[in-house]
C-alpha cells in the first residue's frame, strides 16, 4: 500500500513500534476510504494519543494490545476534559483501525470488540423558521453583481442544502439549469445529483448572466461564486454574506451557514418529503445521521398518528 497520503500529514508522534502499522492505515483511509485529510489528521492525533498511553502501560505494538490496555485508555480519557463527541471520536478511530489490523491480517481479533464508550446525545440542529427563511431570501437587494450572487447563493443553499465547503467550491460545469439538479462531490469524493428549485434556479441564470461577468479577472476559474477579486469565495466570506443578510432580515439570532442546510432539511421533513429522499439529498452515509431532523418537528408526527391511526379515527 503506498503511504504518499500518510506522509503528506504531519509526522506521526507515536512510539516507534507502533508507527508503521498506523502509517499503514493511515494511507488506507486516504486511499480506500476516500476520507478527508482534516479526518485523517483527527483519526491519527487521537491514534498517537492511544499509542503514546498503551506503550506506557505495557503494549510492545498495535499487534500486542489487549483489550484491557484499550478499556484503560478510554477510561483515562473519561476523566480528562473532552467533549462527549470528542470521545466518541476517539473511540470510532479505534475501532476503525482496529478493524484495519484484522482485515489486513496483522491481527487475529478485535480487541476494541467489548469496549463501550460514552453516549452520544446530539445537539438539535439549529433551524430558521420558514418565514424567517423568506426574509433572508429577501435580504439581498438591488441589481448589481454581488446582491445577485448573494440572491443566488441563498436561493441554491436553500433549495439544495449544500454543505458550506461543496457550496463554496461549486462550479459551472456542476450546475445545470435546464434540468434543475447539480452534481456534488460531497465527503469522500461522492457524487450525488442534487434537485434545484425553481427560485434558485431563476436566481442562479440572473447571476451568471448580468452579475458574475463583472466579477471575472483574466485568472478566473469555473468557479460559481466569485469575489470582487475574481477567485472562489471562502467559507469565512460565505459565512460573513449569510450573517449580514441575516441582520437585514431581522433576524435577532446569530445565523450560522449550517443553519440553512439543516432549515432545508427540516423543512422538506415537516412538508411530508421522505427521510430516504432527504438522507440522499444531503449526502449522509447513514439514514441514521439524517433521523436528528425527526425531532426538530414532533408536531408533526402527532398530527400523522391522529389523523392516520385507525383507533383516532374511529373516536
Amino acid at each position: 500500500m503506498s503511504h504518499s497520503a500518510a506522509r503528506a500529514l504531519p509526522a506521526s508522534k507515536s512510539p516507534r513500534a507502533f508507527a508503521p502499522d498506523l502509517d499503514a492505515f493511515i494511507g488506507y483511509l486516504d486511499l480506500e476510504r476516500g476520507l478527508s485529510r482534516h479526518t485523517r489528521t483527527n483519526y491519527q492525533s487521537d491514534l498517537d494519543q492511544a499509542a503514546s498511553f498503551l506503550a506506557r502501560h505495557g503494549a510492545a505494538d498495535w499487534r500486542h494490545v489487549t483489550r484491557e490496555q484499550a478499556a484503560a485508555w478510554i477510561h483515562s480519557l473519561s476523566s480528562a476534559r473532552y467533549t462527549v463527541a470528542s470521545l466518541s471520536r476517539k473511540l470510532s478511530a479505534l475501532r476503525m483501525f482496529a478493524r484495519f489490523l484484522v482485515r489486513e491480517k496483522l491481527r487475529d481479533d478485535d480487541f476494541t470488540a467489548l469496549l463501550t464508550g460514552p453516549k452520544l446525545v446530539r445537539k438539535m440542529p439549529a433551524t430558521l423558521s420558514e418565514a424567517e427563511m423568506g426574509r433572508l431570501m429577501s435580504a439581498p437587494t438591488g441589481g448589481d453583481p454581488r446582491a445577485l450572487r448573494d440572491r443566488a447563493l441563498l436561493e441554491l443553499f436553500y433549495s439544495s442544502g449544500l454543505r458550506v465547503s461543496e457550496l463554496a467550491s461549486l462550479t459551472l460545469q456542476q450546475v445545470d439549469l435546464e434540468h434543475g439538479f447539480l452534481r456534488v462531490f460531497g465527503k469522500g469524493a461522492k457524487e450525488r445529483v442534487v434537485p434545484v428549485g425553481s427560485r434558485a434556479r431563476d436566481a442562479i441564470a440572473t447571476y451568471v448572466t448580468s452579475g458574475r461577468p463583472h466579477l471575472v479577472k483574466p485568472r478566473t476559474g469555473s468557479e460559481l461564486f466569485l469575489n470582487p477579486r475574481g477567485s472562489a469565495l471562502s467559507r469565512v466570506a460565505l459565512w460573513m454574506i449569510v450573517k449580514k443578510h441575516a441582520e437585514r432580515a431581522g433576524i435577532s439570532r446569530n445565523v450560522k451557514p449550517h443553519a440553512l442546510r439543516h432549515s432545508f432539511a427540516t423543512h422538506l421533513l415537516t412538508g411530508g418529503a421522505d427521510l430516504r429522499a432527504i438522507q440522499e439529498m444531503l449526502g449522509h452515509a447513514s439514514i441514521s445521521t439524517t433521523q436528528i431532523y425527526t425531532a426538530v418537528e414532533p408536531q408533526r408526527l402527532l398530527d400523522h398518528h391522529a389523523k392516520f391511526h385507525p383507533r383516532n379515527r374511529e373516536k
